[in-house]
């Protein structure tokens, strides 16, 4: 807000230029006094012409001028260099210091945007460190569990196929293996093997049979049990040949399960070391990016602390040298205008002095002035004395004037008295007018002009010292006000940082742990996406596995089926024959040929061949539970990928919405920040700018209030020396006289008529120039009418 400027009655005392021309007057009168001596002397040293003395003194006074001229021309010249020195120097250490704080501004903005760059990265590497670290514990425990299971498999495999060899070892000593005879069946006597015997080898059998678990199909189990079971009538049957086939098959199967869990094992070892391995180098180069980084950020916070300081030390230098340069200019400015008005008046006052002397010098005025006494040798003093046209006037005046010498100089006395007394430049101009012999119109009317002004700086006076107070006071209170703004917005300022800026709770950390949450969001959309992609593609396989292995099923079972039933029929009559001729022969005597085997082939119809088929349709049942099994479990794994996927959709859509909002808030913290900022800016200069006034207005403040009354009781001095002043001068005869020669003078030809009384109408009809009749006729009480 702009402030009214001190009016103009504030001002203590006059305007310097009219104050130093009323001295500049006050010189010249005094030194014309005393230059010119008084006749007698004059024609002593034979001096020159009157005239001559007063154009010889105004050229004094013109080389006088030009002279202080050339001095001030050369005393400004000095402060202008000064002026242009500092101002180059100011403006280049601005411009200096405006592209420092430019430079240290990008370079900070540069390192923190690193800064964050960098915390964003770290944090990433700390969390990716930190999953990697769960990730190859969780595959150490699975690996843990996949061993644990292979060596409890591979040692039941091991006791499994152990008790298998010993159990068709001693099948095997007994006879009991069919593949060691020539013949399906035959007849062996057991006496030769004692019970135990027996008895272990039913013991050791069962426990194979245990060993084999669920690997045995029910009719299998069901036929070994059975063998187990049957007393030993001392005949083998073919029975054990069947237990010892299915012995053997479940060894095979043993081993070969022992042989795919040992290359399962191997492979499950090799991919746990290689995911191991890639994972901790993975972890180390982590672990080095990780500190290198965070050595980055220590050194930038280092670098930022200093190109802050460096920053507000320039700031602050920018400042304090704008502020000198705004002082200087203003200075210089006003010096100049000084200097432009000082030219101004000088060149007039050479003009004027120059004009007069082209007047006084010239040959036509010098010829002139010799024919005239009082430009050819009249006194030089400047004393004007009434002339009259009367000449027994002048011989009174004289004589008046000599009578009235001692009461003009008690006047003049009084008011040199006063004027040193009181430091009054007033007092001492009258006192120098009537020395000077001024006339007393010229004296008095200067004396009243004085008690005029003494009563307008009276005036001017006390409006300045009320005009302080109030001023004062208002910018006090605005200076108080403009504090508590201040005060305010430092506050906020410092709420709107640590809402910005606050490393647990600020806008700038939620902002990242955002951004951090949303890549963790996407990177387990892709993750999972990765995952179901792979499972399908693997589930895709399994059923194309399952539905061939179905097909393949299928067709073994439809070839063996086609098969035994011919087979079926073909012993079904083939045992119709053999009892018919059975029949025929019942009654004949030749002797019966040695029982061998059946004559028609009846390959493995009776000895497991329907039991294939059987087993063939289990498995092909089986393998249609796994495909159904297959097709649920991949629709429940679709199901839950899509639940996931929508979880993290809706997780990633709140996320960014929760980004945005962060993002918008911090974009109108932000601002408010800066719009904050600038207002303290602004009223921290409106507060120096109150405060550069009230320090500017405060001196002559206090010099009003200081002073003020001694310069009421010294103007109140001065108005009654000046009063008395008048008094003194206006109870001379000479003052009496010389108003008698004027007012004698105002009469003109009317003066004879009215010297000896004015009021009668002789007087006043000369003095209206009518005819006594005619002045009558408008004023009939008009005394002679």
């Amino acid at each position: 807000r702009k402030r009214p400027r001190a009016p103009l009655h504030g001002r203590i005392g006059r305007e310097p230029s009219v104050d130093r021309m009323a001295m500049k007057l006050a010189g010249l009168a005094v030194f014309l006094a005393w230059a010119f001596v008084p006749a007698a002397q004059a024609k002593l040293s034979k001096p020159d012409r009157t005239m001559t003395q007063v154009v010889k003194l105004l050229q004094t006074m013109l080389e006088q001028s030009k002279k202080e001229g050339d001095e001030e021309q050369y005393l400004y010249g000095k402060y202008k260099c000064y002026c242009d020195t500092n101002e180059a120097e100011k403006r280049a250490e601005i411009q200096r210091l405006s592209e420092e704080i430019a430079l240290l501004e990008s370079e900070i903005e540069e390192l923190q945007a690193a800064n964050a760059k960098l915390s964003k990265e770290v944090a990433k590497l700390d969390a990716d460190m930190k999953q990697n670290v769960a990730d190859r514990e969780e595959a150490k425990k699975i690996r843990d569990e996949e061993n644990a299971d292979y060596i409890a498999l591979s040692e039941d495999l091991d006791q499994a196929i152990g008790q298998m060899n010993e159990s068709i070892k001693l099948l095997s000593d007994i006879g009991a293996d069919q593949t060691l005879q020539a013949a399906a069946d035959h007849t062996q006597y057991m006496a030769g093997y004692p019970g135990e015997s027996l008895a272990k080898l039913k013991s050791t059998v069962r426990a194979a049979l245990v060993a084999a678990g669920d690997s045995v199909g029910k009719k299998q189990a069901s036929d070994v049990e059975s063998f187990l079971q049957a007393p030993f009538t001392g005949t083998y049957t073919a029975q054990s040949g069947e237990v010892v086939g299915i012995l053997r098959d479940m060894r095979d199967t043993f081993m070969a399960n022992l042989k795919a869990a040992d290359e399962r094992e191997a492979r499950q070892l090799a991919a746990y070391n290689k995911y191991k391995t890639e994972m901790e180098t993975a972890y180390d180069t982590m672990e080095v990016s990780y500190n290198k980084k965070q050595g980055e950020l220590s050194g930038n916070d280092g670098s930022l602390e200093t190109k802050k300081l460096q920053l507000e030390t320039a700031q602050s230098a920018k400042a304090e040298a704008e502020d000198f340069l705004t002082k200087l200019l203003d200075m210089c400015a006003a010096k100049k205008a000084q200097y432009n008005e000082r030219v101004s008046l000088r060149a007039a006052e050479e003009a004027a002095i120059a004009e007069a002397i082209s007047i006084l010098n010239s040959d036509a005025a010098f010829a002139t002035f010799g024919t005239v006494t009082a430009t050819k040798e009249g006194a030089t003093s400047f004393t004007q004395v009434r002339k009259s046209t009367v000449r027994r006037h002048r011989v009174a005046a004289a004589a008046a004037q000599r009578s009235e010498e001692p009461r003009r100089e008690a006047a003049k006395e009084f008011l040199q008295k006063a004027a040193m007394t009181q430091g009054s430049s007033m007092l001492g101009r009258i006192a120098g007018m009537l020395q000077a012999h001024n006339p007393f119109e010229v004296v008095l009317g200067e004396i009243q002009k004085m008690i005029d002004l003494i009563a307008t700086e009276g005036t001017q006076d006390k409006e300045h010292h009320e005009w302080c107070v109030q001023e004062q006071t208002r910018t006090d209170n605005d200076i108080k006000t403009k504090e508590g703004e201040i005060t305010d917005l430092t506050t906020d300022i410092q709420e709107l940082n640590n809402t910005i800026d606050h490393p647990e709770t600020g806008l700038k950390k939620q902002i990242a742990d955002l951004e951090i949450l949303l890549e963790e969001n996407l990177a387990s959309q892709k993750s999972e996406t990765e995952e179901r992609t792979e499972d399908n593609l693997a589930y895709q396989k399994d059923i194309a596995n399952l539905v061939e292995a179905e097909k393949l099923l299928e067709r073994a079972i439809i070839v063996l089926r086609k098969y035994y039933s011919k087979i079926s029929e073909e012993i079904k009559a083939e045992m119709s024959l053999v009892q018919s001729r059975k029949a025929r022969n019942a009654n004949r005597d030749d002797p019966a040929p040695p029982a061998t085997w059946e004559d028609k082939y009846k390959g493995q119809s009776e000895a497991g061949g329907t039991d294939a088929i059987s087993m063939l349709e289990f498995i092909l049942t089986n393998t249609k539970k796994e495909e159904t099994q297959a097709h649920s479990d991949e629709q429940d794994a679709q199901h839950a990928y899509e639940d996931s996927m929508q979880n993290l959709k809706d997780e990633e859509k709140s996320t960014q919405k929760a980004l945005a909002d962060a993002r918008d808030l911090l974009a109108q913290k932000e601002l408010s920040l800066s719009q904050r900022q600038e207002e303290r800016t602004k009223t921290e200069k409106e507060k120096k700018a109150l405060d550069d006034y009230l320090e500017k207005i405060t001196p002559g403040c206090n010099f009003i209030k200081e002073n003020l009354d001694l310069r009421n009781t010294n103007r109140e001095n001065e108005r009654t020396a000046l009063n008395d002043a008048v008094s003194l001068i206006e109870g001379t005869p000479a003052y009496q006289e010389a108003m008698a020669v004027a007012h004698n003078e105002t009469l003109g030809e009317c003066k004879e008529i009215c010297a000896l009384n004015e009021n009668v109408v002789a007087c006043k009809a000369c003095l209206a120039d009518v005819t006594i009749p005619a002045y009558c006729a408008g004023h009939p009480a008009t005394s002679g009418c």
